[in-house]
């Protein structure tokens, strides 16, 4: 006879087992290398025991095994992004491939990018977000209006907008965890609900000047020359540095670490893409004037929100909470975990995410309007976070796929702009991108969940 105490630590008992099932899934989202370890190692202690690090060859091996299993990652994205180079370049050479293009890209990728991450969150749960563009234009408001009529400093107007917005994501969050209203249906109404705030802010029909230089600056500025190359090679320094001390730690434990050529091709990869990519944004872009060098200030500002997001999703506890609860919110209850604080904190993210992603926008636009937030910003968005590599069914995703991603969203438009004048052809395309980029994530899933990864 079973003791209702013993039915709880039983069901308990299940929710853990359940959770690190999960847990350890969305663990394969943000540490795809451990997987690719833990296979190779797991084929060779089957016959040898040997637990030492694992060879190139099994490595690859390894890796080959769990593109075959449907763990795809962010290859699919990075091979569009190739693609999509290899076309425009073809196309356009001389502009698709000149150092005012680039600048301008890595521009127009900014916003869309930032607000991908924010919404990453809220997609790592299974949820949807589809507020957050209009939070971001609601922000940006506040933020151009106190500065333009009060004439408060730009930092005092960022904190009050990135507040307000802040509590725009509690409010969700509480909505979809206390009262139990399904995610799409409250982000829907506060989508049409914030709009009306934003038309009473910016007035219908009317906009709001970015008059600040710092504001305005983000996107129509660039690092000096000199401070642009301390910047990459810093940042190259501590990349490498970085891989050195995981792979110690590792060592330490005991556990399998990258073979050093792998280490040696990630570290000189990364760093021969920052080295060009510099080195194109060093070249004069202005054609008149004060000469236009040097990498743009929004570069290293996403740079370093890229950091922070990547470190609370991979190093904290509140990040593999997001992983469990988006692989299995009722294995994640009976372990323990506070689910309803997790989807509220992930709804807060995206919301004060929304607010930076929209300053920027307007910024690069020059102005706040009474539509920013309100047309394609959000779907762009969570088209980045999805062609990046998210899944859209929860548990699985990295803030660097809003990178990628955003990337292969700004190219679209920024590639056929320089072909045609239309947008017919803009929107096609990212539709077809971003279905075939769910569509591998279906696919993935399933072959996945038949090879009992």
């Amino acid at each position: 006879m079973t003791t209702p105490d013993g039915q709880q630590n039983a069901a308990a008992a299940s929710g853990d087992t359940a959770l690190g099932e999960n847990a350890s899934e969305g663990t394969g989202g943000y540490d795809g290398e451990a997987a690719t370890l833990s296979t190779a190692l797991e084929a060779r202690t089957a016959f040898s025991g040997d637990r030492s690090a694992v060879s190139v060859g099994e490595y690859f091996q390894a890796y080959r095994n769990r593109i075959r299993g449907g763990d795809l990652g962010a290859l699919p994205a990075l091979a569009g992004l190739v693609v999509l180079v290899v076309v425009f370049a073809a196309l356009r050479w001389s502009t698709f491939t000149s150092a005012s293009n680039f600048a301008n890209l890595l521009t127009q990728a900014a916003s869309i990018t930032v607000l991908a991450m924010g919404v990453g969150f809220v997609l790592l749960l299974g949820e949807i977000d589809l507020s957050a563009g209009v939070i971001g234009g609601v922000g940006a408001s506040i933020s151009a209006q106190l500065i333009d009529k009060q004439g408060m400093p730009w930092w005092v107007t960022v904190i009050i907008a990135v507040a307000v917005g802040l509590a725009m994501g509690v409010l969700t969050g509480f909505l979809v965890t206390i009262v139990g209203i399904p995610s799409f249906v409250v982000t829907l109404a506060f989508f049409l609900a914030w709009q009306g705030v934003l038309l009473a802010i910016a007035s219908e029909g009317g906009s709001i000047p970015d008059t600040n230089p710092v504001i305005f600056g983000l996107t129509h500025s660039s690092v000096s020359l000199l401070w642009s190359w301390v910047i990459v090679i810093a940042a190259i320094v501590v990349w490498a540095a970085y891989v050195a001390v995981t792979a110690q730690r590792r060592a330490r434990q005991g556990l399998a670490q990258p073979p050093l050529t792998v280490q040696l091709l990630k570290v000189g990869g990364v760093g021969l893409l920052a080295v060009l990519a510099t080195a194109a944004l060093s070249i004069n872009r202005a054609l008149i004037g004060k000469p236009d060098q040097g990498i743009p200030w929004i570069v290293p500002i996403v740079g370093v929100l890229l950091v922070i997001w990547t470190f609370v999703q991979s190093r904290t506890q509140f990040g593999r909470f997001v992983y469990a609860v988006g692989g299995n919110k009722e294995a994640a209850r009976r372990a323990g975990i506070r689910v309803p604080r997790i989807i509220i904190a992930c709804f807060v993210i995206s919301s004060g995410m929304a607010v930076f992603s929209g300053i920027i926008e307007g910024s690069r636009i020059g102005s706040v309007t009474a539509s920013s937030g309100t047309g394609n910003q959000l779907l762009f968005a969570v088209a980045a976070a999805v062609i990046g590599g998210t899944s859209l069914f929860g548990g699985r995703g990295k803030a660097r796929d809003a990178i990628i991603g955003g990337l292969v969203i700004a190219l679209i438009p920024n590639g056929l702009g320089l072909i045609t004048d239309s947008s017919v052809w803009t929107y096609i395309i990212t539709g077809a991108v971003l279905l075939l980029a769910a569509s591998v994530d279906a696919i993935t899933r399933r072959r996945r969940a038949s090879s009992g990864r």
